[in-house]
């Protein structure tokens, strides 16, 4: 029994030491940033993106993302799958970035490439499930596909737990642009 006791407390210790450990990587990785070293910033973003730490992981993803940092749509939807695949996160935490990664593809991906990245969010309870049907709503109806468009927006006006303001927004969008 006290073997399991030290064993577990020293697993709790390096499991704390590792954090911080991690959290000093990106905060320096920030400091490096701002003093103009992009390509470092991006070396040691990847590896705490490999590191599949639940809070700095998806931290340096958006960080990457948000400063433009990768060109590459492929490198970093690969990113994205580290992620939502292998890091071990709450399931909604998960699902929004399941949801963030269905935005950054948005634009640049067919209907079935998005429907298959969304899907995991529309064919479950969660609470953004209303955000990709409001997605794809939207999508549809930006290539003229209003039928698919109305669906979508339907469907999310039907949805008990839906966000209110995106109901608010499908409906207007519903009788504003594809009444008739």
């Amino acid at each position: 029994t006290i073997i399991i006791i030290i064993s577990y407390y020293s697993f709790q210790i390096y499991q704390t030491q590792h954090k911080e450990w991690v959290s000093n990587k990106y905060n320096n990785s920030i400091i490096e940033y701002n003093n103009g070293n992009k390509m470092e910033t991006v070396s040691v973003m990847r590896e705490i993106i490999e590191e599949q730490d639940s809070t700095y992981s998806p931290l340096a993803l958006y960080f990457l993302i948000d400063n433009n940092l990768i060109q590459n749509q492929n490198e970093v939807n690969e990113l994205f799958n580290i992620i939502i695949d292998k890091t071990s996160l709450e399931k909604e935490i998960k699902n929004l970035i399941i949801y963030k990664k269905a935005l950054y593809n948005a634009d640049f991906i067919n209907e079935n490439e998005l429907l298959e990245i969304t899907k995991p969010l529309i064919n479950s309870n969660s609470v953004w499930k209303s955000h990709a049907l409001y997605l794809m709503g939207e999508y549809f109806y930006s290539r003229n596909e209003n039928q698919k468009s109305k669906e979508f927006f339907n469907e999310l006006i039907l949805l008990d737990n839906a966000n209110q303001n995106l109901k608010i927004e499908s409906q207007k969008r519903l009788n504003r642009d594809l009444s008739g």
